[in-house]
């Protein structure tokens, strides 16, 4: 075992007292030690439960005659960092989470390693250390909360971000924007839609490293903690096997991972997090992946922010299983840590609301969530989720209205500056050029609270969060900072997006855009400190945003 090398041998007597000093007993040390990342904390809901989950872990790593060791991660909530200079630190904390958990294996040696997560960063923060390190692994999320109600009305994070647009346009009054905050989240849990935490979760259980049912399964579910247990006696037999991640997450797992997220309409997001993935296990799964995998798999469930349906909808209408039962004909039959293979998976799945996830040959949309767009604005790709754009806003035109910054934007926005026809560019907040490339919910969601959605789009070498609906287009890549197209882009200047066509254009000639790129100049918030760092590491968007 690895563990050996810290606890056994006469010249391991240093380490073995002071493993006694943290409470092993002498029959501990012929035991494999298993490490759990914990990223518990008191400040994201979808944190503060994780310490009664990682209790249940304990018990089963310990029935199963293992050694449970939990230590801490860190953690963003995207929710609270929106809209301001916080945001910039969510994305970069990814690779902080990915190292620290290196950082407390190797240096520990521990036999095996049991994520436990939940939101944007932190879950594929841990699954990226766990394709580098390659010993026996685990992860459980930690599951969605319940959606909000007021009188039957149901709301999410999401409700509280657009009734700020319904303010600002005057729509509703102080007390209403209060009324919805109070009710919008009602507990533990990731937020209660398909945003970024629920689709990493779901994409978890799809790729193979968390057991059946765990990707949906909610927070408050007497599931969750049976699973959870699970968990911890089933990590010990992977590690008595030697049943390593990089045997779990093949290529073809992952493929099966973005097939799933186009099913379910995922968050953008996931077009940074699966290439990141991807990389730290040894394959390349690049944009031109989740396009043509958004070509032939249909989007056969519409859940929020796009749809009209939750997660606790999702999870009784048998969540992740079912979805690989409709889907099971374009899956590769990959095996994964529970000891079944996708296709039994599939095959025990049971189909109990056949509407809220429907058959392929009866989908949402024909073509999965994610669309990848080129064009002279974007050379080496954006991203937009095509399933929450209306038929209206497939094709657009519209004339440009330039920030450098989201603040300014969210300014132009609040203040009635934007106008029906507008496309609203907001660079210099990509990887680099933000540094951190910052989630913009706030804009996104003031234009839908304002009622613009269907006339107005937004374009932005930053990203969104899962929350954003509308036509919203991501990840510009070069992006400004870079000396990108979008750095080029003036007041009034038209642009065209052809979601269909996958195209987004300024309409300008090559050589007029090649002036104004000789001008132009970039950004440059001299960050500090981590910030800093980041800028220095980070490749582009299209690349997954990693650090090298």
């Amino acid at each position: 075992m690895r563990s050996d090398t810290v606890k056994m041998g006469v010249e391991k007597a240093p380490s073995r007292g002071l493993l006694r000093a943290a409470g092993l007993e002498e029959e501990d040390f012929s035991r494999p030690f298993v490490g759990i990342a914990n990223s518990w904390n008191e400040v994201i809901p979808g944190h503060i439960h994780l310490n009664k989950l990682v209790e249940e872990v304990k018990r089963g790593i310990v029935e199963a005659g293992g050694v449970p060791f939990t230590f801490g991660v860190p953690g963003v909530c995207d929710g609270i960092a929106m809209g301001h200079a916080g945001m910039r630190y969510a994305l970069p904390s990814r690779e902080t989470i990915s190292d620290c958990v290196e950082l407390m294996v190797q240096a520990h040696c521990f036999d095996g390693l049991v994520g436990v997560s939940n939101c944007d960063k932190i879950t594929p923060g841990m699954i990226m250390a766990i394709g580098r390190l390659d010993v026996p692994a685990m992860m459980l999320t930690g599951g969605p909360m319940m959606e909000g109600d007021i009188e039957g009305r149901k709301l999410d994070t999401q409700s509280v971000f657009e009734v700020l647009g319904e303010y600002a346009a005057g729509k509703v009054d102080e007390k209403a924007v209060w009324e919805v905050e109070r009710c919008a989240c009602p507990g533990e849990g990731s937020c209660a839609g398909l945003f970024t935490a629920n689709t990493m979760a779901c994409l978890t259980e799809a790729m193979g490293l968390s057991l059946t049912g765990c990707g949906a399964s909610l927070a408050i579910s007497r599931e969750k903690r049976q699973i959870a247990r699970a968990t911890g006696r089933r990590i010990v037999s992977l590690i008595k096997k030697d049943v390593r991640p990089r045997s779990i997450v093949t290529r073809k797992s992952l493929v099966n991972a973005v097939m799933v997220d186009m099913a379910i309409g995922g968050s953008t997001n996931t077009a940074l997090h699966i290439p990141a993935i991807a990389s730290e296990f040894g394959h390349e799964v690049d944009l031109k992946v989740f396009d043509e995998v958004s070509r032939k798999v249909p989007h056969i469930t519409s859940l929020r922010p796009s749809g009209p349906y939750y997660m606790s909808d999702f999870s009784k209408a048998g969540g992740v299983p079912v979805v690989l039962k409709r889907l099971k004909a374009l899956l590769s039959d990959e095996m994964t840590v529970s000891g079944k293979t996708i296709y039994e998976i599939a095959s025990e799945a049971r189909i109990t609301d056949p509407e809220v996830i429907r058959p392929v040959a009866k989908p949402f949309h024909k073509e999965g969530g994610i669309a990848v767009l080129y064009g002279n604005l974007a050379p080496k790709g954006a991203v937009v989720k095509q399933t929450a754009v209306s038929e209206k806003m497939m094709k657009f035109t519209g004339v440009a209205k330039v920030f450098d910054s989201e603040e300014a934007a969210i300014a132009a926005i609040t203040g009635r500056k934007i106008r029906a026809g507008n496309v609203v560019v907001i660079r210099n907040e990509g990887p680099k050029g933000g540094p951190g490339m910052p989630e913009m919910l706030t804009p996104t969601s003031l234009i839908v609270g304002m009622g613009l959605s269907d006339s107005v789009a937004l374009v932005t070498d930053g990203r969104f969060s899962g929350a954003t609906r509308g036509p919203c287009i991501g990840h510009v890549t070069p992006e400004a900072f870079d000396k990108g197209p979008i750095a080029a882009v003036k007041d009034g200047d038209k642009i065209r997006i052809d979601i269909p066509e996958r195209k987004l254009e300024v309409l300008l000639s090559d050589a007029e855009l090649s002036t104004r790129l000789k001008k132009a100049k970039p950004v440059d918030r001299k960050p500090k400190g981590i910030l800093l760092k980041y800028r220095e590491l980070v490749t582009h968007a299209s690349e997954g945003a990693v650090c090298r």
